[in-house]
């Protein structure tokens, strides 16, 4: 099962950057924030500053992470993974910050991404964002994976659960989205072998009690 676990862990921080490289979650499409109000057609159909209410202009942000979304990111587990022999790493890039951990006991991985859009976003922006291309990333270098659910909570906490498949092996995946602040979103994704489903739902309820699973 080790053996099985590193290639796993191998797959995981490979699936996909963009093209296909580095790691799954910053694997995710390139951000996009929501569009601005349209343009008031004038005379001729050059929009003119006066076309435009002040109100209709985005107060938008850096891509760049800043100390705080840093401190949010490594913080966000509090102390679940301080147990057994969980090792962190992390990244900081433009419009993301990136925590990964894994376990060699447990066979498993846990992965965070505080996420930055710049202008904010709505739930329509989060429907496009973390949509059917994701998960193609995400799982790319992976035998097969099938999204089994998805659900969310009246503060729109969302839960997408996946059955994943990598050297024979059947893993259980949860890929949590939380809208943190106007403008950033925590994704958390946990990852443990199927054999092993008491022990990935005590790791869920630690950080979402409201939503270890969909319904």
């Amino acid at each position: 099962m080790k053996k099985f676990f590193f290639v796993l862990m191998i797959l995981f921080l490979l699936s996909g950057c963009g093209s296909a490289s580095v790691s799954p979650t910053p694997a995710l499409p390139t951000l996009i924030p929501p569009s601005p109000a349209p343009f008031t057609p004038v005379s001729g159909g050059v929009p003119t500053s006066e076309a435009i209410p002040p109100e209709a202009t985005p107060v938008c942000i850096s891509f760049e992470p800043t100390q705080a979304d840093i401190d949010r990111a490594l913080e966000f587990t509090g102390k679940l993974f301080e147990r057994l022999d969980w090792q962190r790493s992390y990244t900081v890039a433009e419009g993301r910050v990136t925590v990964t951990w894994f376990s060699e006991t447990l066979a498993a991985v846990g992965f965070l991404e505080a996420l930055i859009f710049p202008c904010g976003y709505e739930e329509l922006d989060l429907d496009y964002y973390f949509n059917v291309d994701n998960w193609t990333v995400v799982f790319g270098n992976y035998e097969s994976y099938r999204l089994v659910n998805d659900c969310r909570t009246d503060d729109g906490t969302r839960l997408y659960q996946f059955r994943t498949v990598e050297q024979g092996y059947e893993y259980d995946a949860r890929y949590w989205t939380v809208s943190d602040t106007d403008a950033r979103v925590i994704a958390m994704m946990l990852v443990f072998p199927v054999e092993t489903p008491q022990v990935a739902n005590e790791y869920a309820y630690s950080l979402f009690p409201q939503l270890t699973n969909c319904p």
